[in-house]
C-alpha cells in the first residue's frame, strides 16, 4: 500500500487521545502527514504519541484554547465524543457544543476542510442509544452546523456516521456505504472511520460527503478511496 499521500497540509486533531482519535493521528502519520492534536492533558498525549505529533493543549470549551489549537492548520479531524451524562463531558458540552465550537474556530482561521465522526442512525430521535442524554440528537445539531459553515467559502467537510465501534487493524474487511441514514445496526473497525476520514482529505469525491458506513464482510482491502465512487452511485 502506498505510503504517501498527495495531501501536504497540517491537520488538527480534536479527541486524538480516545480510541478512534488515536487511529486518526496513526493513519496521518502513516502517509506522512503532519499533525497536531488537541489535548487537555499533555502528558496523556505525549504518553501515547511521542514526539511524533505537535501538542496543543486546552479545552474545548474555550473558544480562546480551540482558536489557539487550530491557528495555521490547513485541516481539522474531530473525533470528540461524550463520556459522561452531565457535565464537560456530556453530549450537550462535547459532541454538540465542542464540535460547534471547533467548526466556528476553525472557518475564522481559514481551514480549507473538516473532517467529523459521527454516529450511524444520527437523526432517529427514538432509536436506544439516543437514551445516552440525547447523544444522537446532539450529533445531528452539531452535522448540520458543519454543513452550513463548511459548505461554503472554498471550504468542504466529510461526516463519517460510522455503526457500532470495534478494535482492529485498517483495510481487513469489505465495508458497506450509505447514505440517508437508512441503516440501524453494524460493527466497523476504528481504523477504518480512521482511514475513511485521512483519505478524504484528497479524495474529491469525499468532499461535502455525509454517509454511513458498517462492515460487509471480512476481505482485505487495497485502499478505502473507492468507497466514495459508491456514495454517487
Amino acid at each position: 500500500m502506498d505510503t504517501k499521500a498527495t495531501y501536504k497540509g497540517k491537520v488538527l486533531v480534536a479527541g486524538a487521545t480516545g480510541r478512534t482519535g488515536q487511529w486518526v493521528v496513526k493513519r496521518l502519520l502513516h502517509y506522512g502527514i503532519p499533525v497536531r492534536i488537541f489535548s487537555r492533558e499533555r502528558e496523556k498525549a505525549l504518553r501515547i504519541f511521542g514526539e511524533s505529533v505537535e501538542v496543543v493543549t486546552g479545552k474545548i470549551q474555550s473558544a480562546a484554547d480551540v482558536a489557539n489549537a487550530v491557528r495555521g492548520c490547513d485541516a481539522v479531524i474531530s473525533a470528540l465524543g461524550s463520556s459522561s451524562v452531565t457535565g464537560e463531558s456530556s453530549p450537550g458540552d462535547v459532541d454538540r457544543d465542542g464540535v460547534i465550537r471547533l467548526v466556528d474556530e476553525a472557518a475564522k482561521a481559514d481551514v480549507k476542510h473538516f473532517g467529523l465522526v459521527s454516529s450511524m442512525a444520527v437523526t432517529k430521535w427514538y432509536h436506544p442509544l439516543n437514551l445516552f442524554a440525547g447523544v444522537l440528537s446532539k450529533k445531528w445539531e452539531a452535522e448540520e452546523h458543519l454543513r452550513k459553515v463548511f459548505s461554503m467559502g472554498g471550504r468542504s467537510y466529510t461526516i463519517v456516521r460510522p455503526g457500532g465501534l470495534q478494535d482492529g487493524e485498517p483495510l481487513q474487511h469489505k465495508l458497506h456505504v450509505d447514505t440517508g441514514d437508512k441503516l440501524w445496526s453494524g460493527w466497523i473497525n476504528r481504523s477504518d472511520v480512521a482511514e475513511l476520514l485521512v483519505v478524504a482529505l484528497w479524495v474529491e469525491k469525499a468532499k461535502n460527503a455525509t454517509f454511513e458506513v458498517i462492515n460487509e464482510a471480512d476481505g482485505v482491502q487495497s485502499s478505502l478511496e473507492p468507497y466514495y465512487d459508491r456514495l454517487l452511485e
